[in-house]
């Protein structure tokens, strides 16, 4: 059933006319009734008339920005990165999250059909919200942040060029018998392919035994560098693919009677708080750097700027520390 101006007027408890008003930008409904209004048009998946509105040329002044969670490492400097850019530009931000899954999803695909907002922030996405039918059927312009896309403008970092660096620094160091510490794929195998890739160079590819998987938690980290122990591996040196990992790694080596840096190197990825705290060689990724980067590309394209592009490659740095001097 086709949702009509009438029932999101009922649901935001205002007349019809100022639905209409909000839906036309008009300045004089006060910005608290503009943003329930649109949350109810979001929600409902209402899809006004082009005359209805001006949608051809109308703006919501509004820069949409949907992440998979607040709480990853790093999230809130890249949010706080995109809310300085936007805001400066006299934009407000919508921002959504794929907290609850298919309900999350189901919601996201309502505010982009009613084109809740002039462009599209997408954090780190997974596949679920870059194949919705909605997205691919819109003409919203729209950025990947910290992540690339075939199809859709993206500024990622260089995580494989990051990775290569801890390798060269292991290399550099003596340290022939390496060991990795993975999670899942989607966030981590660009890391291990840029590590593998930098030992081949030098003719001393990484062997299967010595990559583990596990979990993105210090628990995870701890559990890995146990399992490569017990397979004698007599390794010296271990790339934690994220800075949890590395410092389960760390906790695990130590509790081992492993001397660390002294006979296993270790370095992690991120450059996190807690990298700091425990002395962790890392990788430190340009966070504010890529909120900024992705706003201001798709705060361009909204002011009448060059078409959005490929990807922009924002690089990393190697930042060395106690646990691989």
């Amino acid at each position: 059933m086709r949702v009509t101006i009438a029932e999101v007027a009922r649901r935001a408890r205002v007349s019809k006319t100022t639905v209409s008003r909000v839906l036309n930008n008009k300045s004089d409904v006060d910005a608290a009734t503009a943003v329930r209004v649109r949350e109810v048009i979001a929600a409902t998946g209402y899809i006004p008339s082009a005359g209805a509105v001006g949608l051809a040329k109308g703006r919501t002044g509004l820069v949409g920005v949907l992440v998979p969670g607040l709480s990853p490492p790093g999230m809130g400097e890249v949010l706080q990165a995109i809310a300085d850019a936007v805001e400066a530009n006299d934009h407000g931000l919508l921002l959504g999250t794929t907290n609850r899954g298919e309900e999350s999803l189901e919601r996201f695909g309502h505010q982009v059909r009613a084109r809740a907002f002039d462009g599209l922030l997408l954090v780190a996405p997974p596949p679920a919200v870059t194949d919705l039918d909605a997205l691919r059927d819109s003409d919203l312009p729209v950025v990947v942040v910290d992540g690339t896309h075939p199809t859709l403008a993206s500024v990622s970092a260089d995580d494989p060029a990051g990775a290569a660096a801890v390798a060269r620094h292991f290399l550099a160091r003596g340290r022939r018998r390496v060991a990795v510490v993975t999670g899942p794929a989607a966030v981590t195998g660009r890391r291990l392919a840029g590590f593998r890739a930098a030992l081949a160079e030098t003719g001393m590819p990484l062997g299967e035994p010595a990559v583990t998987e596990a979990d993105l938690t210090v628990a995870g980290g701890r559990l890995a560098v146990r399992r490569l122990l017990a397979a004698g591996l007599g390794f010296d040196a271990v790339f934690a693919c994220d800075d949890a990992l590395a410092a389960g790694v760390l906790t695990g080596l130590r509790e081992a009677g492993r001397a660390v840096p002294e006979t296993v190197a270790v370095a992690g990825f991120g450059d996190t708080p807690l990298a700091e705290v425990m002395g962790l060689t890392t990788v430190r990724r340009p966070l504010r750097a890529l909120g900024e980067t992705a706003a201001r590309k798709l705060l361009d394209r909204l002011t009448g700027g060059a078409p959005l592009g490929g990807t922009t490659v924002l690089p990393s740095e190697l930042v060395v520390r106690e646990s691989a001097p």
